[in-house]
């Protein structure tokens, strides 16, 4: 049925709360119901035609849309940083399950299984941490969703109750006129023209507003699959979570077994253990006599009045040395098996073990690769750890220790990155390098200068 009071809207209709929103135009007057009325008469029969400027559902529609995207972004950058964080573990789990597999097959319940296994536990955990965290996020997502799909419920009901009682009251206040006739029953030429440009406002209104509601329901059904989806995925993540839950079990059934395998063995621990630190009591008397050596050639060489260019050359050399702190690649792969400073010894109790460097511990046949370019000078073999390389960087040192084969002699200048000997695997089945980095003498802990 045609109707004809037209109201005009410049944008989608928005319920009104006391009052609020309303406006009038010289061809419209206040209306306290809220919805479309016939033409009335003004004060010298100007014709005045009500209506209510809304502009409040697009501005609203739009707001949920940009909430909606801002939402998604950061939950995708989130997601995506844990996503990265997760596939850099499981390529750091996938090596040490090698290195654990080989020195498993060298030898049973060695020490050197132990501190695989120590290291798979913790990756291991690492890894559900991660997955925990991808479901909290999923789970926000989830809830926001929701709540922005009960806004779009809201928001779509309201919508098509107001377009309802828009067709109603114009209906209603129309009965018995065609737009024709309404046309036609203008007074004046001008209240025709008036009267034409209302009812092409009016038609304008009515497809902003079905475009409106258009809007709302692709949403809702956006909203719906992607709810949908995130719930499809928060399965996939806790069935992952219950999995490697049971993994990470498994994980530390085989340590205790360890564990109770090589506390019989003590005696022959604390023997190891002994040897261990006689020899690398001889390797700091061997380091501490090279950084006295390196202090006395200095002095030979200023009182030759020959240490100008050497002595620029080797602050030089310690200054960019320094500016590679956390930079500098390792000296091999694998995993760190013994920390600096003092611990504990994972089997014996009671008994505190110092390292002044650290352990990595990595697969038979690693070659060794030095940090830095610098000049070997000493290549000494030590019993019971293997052969050590020491080079020298101005102030600084870098100690490879636990080598086999060696490529390197002393003097010799070496690169960043140049290949220093390969490693050995000793009576436990384990390949590993004892590593440190000293200025002169003091100590400094190693994982402060390698890249993370």
């Amino acid at each position: 049925m045609n109707q004809l009071a037209f109201p005009i809207f410049t944008s989608p209709p928005t319920p009104l709360q006391n009052g609020e929103g309303r406006r009038s135009i010289t061809h419209g007057i206040n209306n306290k119901s809220g919805h479309p009325s016939p033409p009335r008469r003004g004060v010298g029969g100007e014709e005045k035609h009500e209506f209510i400027g809304r502009g409040g559902w697009g501005v609203r529609i739009i707001t949920l849309i940009l909430f909606l995207v801002v939402s998604v972004c950061w939950a995708q950058r989130s997601k995506s940083q844990l996503q990265k964080e997760k596939q850099k573990n499981l390529e750091k789990i996938k090596e040490t399950e090698r290195i654990l597999d080989e020195t498993s097959r060298k030898k049973k319940n060695s020490l050197g299984e132990l501190t695989a296994l120590n290291q798979r536990i913790k990756q291991q955990e690492s890894l559900i941490a991660s997955i925990k965290a991808e479901l909290e996020i999923l789970e926000q997502d989830i809830a926001e969703n929701n709540g922005i799909l009960s806004a779009l419920e809201k928001d779509l009901k309201k919508l098509k109750e107001e377009f309802a009682a828009m067709l109603f009251e114009t209906q209603k206040a129309n009965e018995g006129l065609t737009k024709l006739t309404f046309l036609f029953a203008s007074e004046s030429f001008d209240q025709m023209l008036m009267r034409l440009k209302y009812m092409e406002q009016y038609g304008q209104a009515r497809k902003e507003q079905a475009s409106a509601i258009a809007l709302v329901q692709e949403q809702l059904t956006d909203q719906v699959e992607e709810i949908e989806i995130k719930k499809a995925e928060k399965g996939k993540l806790l069935d992952d979570e219950v999995a490697e839950n049971s993994q990470l079990v498994s994980l530390k059934q085989k340590k205790r077994t360890v564990v109770r395998s090589l506390e019989k063995e003590e005696k022959n621990l604390r023997s190891d253990l002994e040897d261990t630190r006689k020899a690398i009591a001889k390797l700091d008397r061997l380091i501490s006599d090279i950084v006295k050596e390196e202090m006395e050639r200095a002095a030979r060489e200023a009182k030759a009045n020959n240490s100008s260019n050497n002595s620029s050359a080797a602050l030089a050399l310690s200054s960019s040395f320094e500016e590679n702190k956390n930079r500098f690649t390792w000296p091999v792969s694998g995993f760190i098996s013994q920390k600096f400073g003092r611990q504990s010894h994972p089997v014996l109790k009671g008994i505190v073990l110092q390292n002044d460097g650290i352990n990595i511990q990595t697969g038979e046949g690693e070659v060794v690769k030095s940090i830095f370019e610098g000049e070997v000078r000493r290549v000494a073999f030590i019993p019971a750890i293997g052969t050590s390389v020491i080079i020298n960087h101005g102030d600084y040192f870098s100690v490879y220790t636990g080598l086999k084969d060696v490529y390197v002699k002393m003097g010799q200048k070496v690169d960043s990155h140049q290949d220093l000997g390969v490693l050995q695997v000793n009576g436990e089945g384990i390949s590993e390098l004892r590593f440190q980095i000293r200025k002169n003498i003091v100590a400094l802990n190693p994982e402060d200068w390698l890249a993370n």
